[in-house]
């Protein structure tokens, strides 16, 4: 398990001094379902978003292991779970493919913007007939000279709302399967993208997410993040961050309800007797205790396989399916250790039961996860 060193600590400690004026009016925002420019401020200030990036960019060049310690004290401490989604997509799905991928005149235009937040981040990947399989995207990027035309639409793209910048995901040989298939980063003011309405969701209120669409959107050739065809390395590379970076969030989010609960179980009185008491409620919490230790050891055990270069293509499939469900359990004992109080909006808990279930679903379904761990076994 981590052993923080006191450097670490500092950073923890220091992000999580932000976090009252961050989760400040969150139930309020969530019944609103609009995301705040006034918190985002708040974002830009702490200096998260720099995290993991290099100095050179504005960052605090953090390791990824550290960066994921500072992001579980966000989970932590600050309760608008949209706000904390939106930083980490901000996060990955580009300041994280620039940096690993991009060419040298891309980041020096963007990636100090990004670290700062004046810039906000999304990628766009999903198709509405493709879902969880990208290899059918139909968008298409078709090279004309030093320019790739862009056509086709994306859905779910989180950020996108008040996203200036997206890493679109397009198939420039469609014959070519996972080859075939390129990033391009795309500026919000392109002519010939249209930003679609914000869609409401259940959950995630806060984080608005839209579709995309591209008629005849040209895009130099030198805003490609990577190369040519090689979409899918990019792609890989930043679902791998994507899951760790959002899913300790919720491992701090987890841990936050445990410590709810269990001081709520302890002076709630029940037929004389705090409801801790009675062995059905000892064991939720229990189960609560067991959830989020499991999930923090296999986010971080991934974090460290991966940062010593193993594959970890399984590792990551157990660490999202385990932490993402675990969360969505953990949410519903909490709604039922308060009882009524839990099924009110004001107390938070019933938001965090709409919030988990979306964590089953974004960066590759339950489903997706155990097809994966079985395909790795052989079967």
């Amino acid at each position: 398990m981590i052993e923080w060193n006191a450097d670490q600590i500092e950073l923890r400690a220091g992000i999580a001094q932000w976090c009252e004026a961050l989760s400040a009016d969150h139930v309020e925002r969530d019944e609103e379902g609009t995301f705040s420019w006034d918190k985002w401020k708040l974002v830009r200030e702490s200096g998260i978003l720099g995290l993991p990036f290099d100095e050179r960019w504005g960052g605090l060049g953090l390791d990824i292991v550290t960066t994921m310690g500072v992001l579980e004290a966000l989970g932590e401490g600050n309760r608008d779970g949209g706000l904390n989604f939106s930083v980490t997509t901000s996060m990955c799905s580009t300041g994280v493919p620039l940096e690993a991928f991009g060419s040298p005149e891309l980041k020096q235009r963007y990636l100090p913007r990004i670290c700062s937040g004046e810039l906000i981040g999304a990628h766009a990947i999903t198709e509405s007939e493709g879902g969880s399989d990208a290899l059918r995207m139909l968008t298409t990027a078709d090279r004309d000279g030093d320019e790739f035309v862009l056509r086709g639409s994306k859905t779910f793209v989180s950020n996108a709302p008040i996203a200036d910048v997206f890493v679109v995901y397009a198939k420039t040989r469609p014959e070519g399967g996972a080859l075939g298939v390129t990033a391009l980063l795309v500026d919000r003011d392109t002519p010939g993208l249209t930003v679609g309405k914000p869609m409401k969701k259940m959950g995630l209120r806060t984080s608005p997410l839209s579709e995309l669409f591209f008629d005849d959107c040209r895009i130099p050739a030198t805003q490609v993040v990577g190369r040519v065809g090689g979409g899918f390395l990019v792609l890989d590379h930043v679902m791998k961050r994507e899951i760790l970076f959002s899913f300790i969030i919720n491992v701090g989010e987890m841990q936050h309800r445990l410590d709810r609960c269990l001081a709520y179980a302890k002076q709630r009185l029940q037929f004389g007797k705090p409801i801790g008491s009675y062995q059905a409620v000892a064991n939720k919490l229990v189960d609560m205790r067991i959830a989020v230790e499991n999930s923090r050891r296999w986010l971080y055990d991934t974090a460290e396989r991966l940062a010593k270069g193993y594959n970890v293509t399984t590792e990551m499939a157990i660490a999202k399916l385990i932490t993402s469900e675990a969360n969505l359990a953990s949410s519903l004992a909490a709604v039922q250790i308060f009882g009524g109080h839990g099924y009110m909006a004001e107390t938070g808990l019933e938001k965090d039961v709409r919030n988990a279930v979306a964590g089953t679903i974004y960066s590759g379904t339950t489903e997706i996860q155990y097809n994966r761990v079985a395909s790795m076994m052989g079967l």
